[in-house]
């Protein structure tokens, strides 16, 4: 039932804002903005990657998902243990202003 009000929520919220005069439009976006947690902010305000990907890369995707079929991935706590950190630490990183 919570998952049902909140897509009603969004669809109302998406509704309301396709009906804002354009110099509105900017105000919400700011509130929107603010609303987010820093993460998700800088993800919102990032620049779109538009770089082609490059052959290189491309055969680099190839090889991963290749490695991935034959293999299981490593769990993302074992990665931290073995450079010797814990996972306390990771939750607690900042990263510098």
């Amino acid at each position: 039932m919570i998952i049902d009000i909140t897509h009603q929520q969004k669809q109302h919220a998406h509704g309301m804002i396709e009906r804002l005069a354009p110099e509105k439009l900017s105000v919400v976006v700011g509130l929107l903005e603010v609303l987010l947690d820093p993460l998700d902010r800088a993800l919102a305000t990032a620049e779109i990657d538009d770089e082609p990907v490059t052959d290189e890369e491309l055969r680099d995707i190839e090889a991963s998902r290749e490695w991935f079929k034959h293999n299981e991935g490593i769990p993302f706590e074992k990665v931290v243990t073995d450079l010797g950190f814990t996972m306390e630490e990771i939750a607690k990183h900042r990263e510098p202003s």
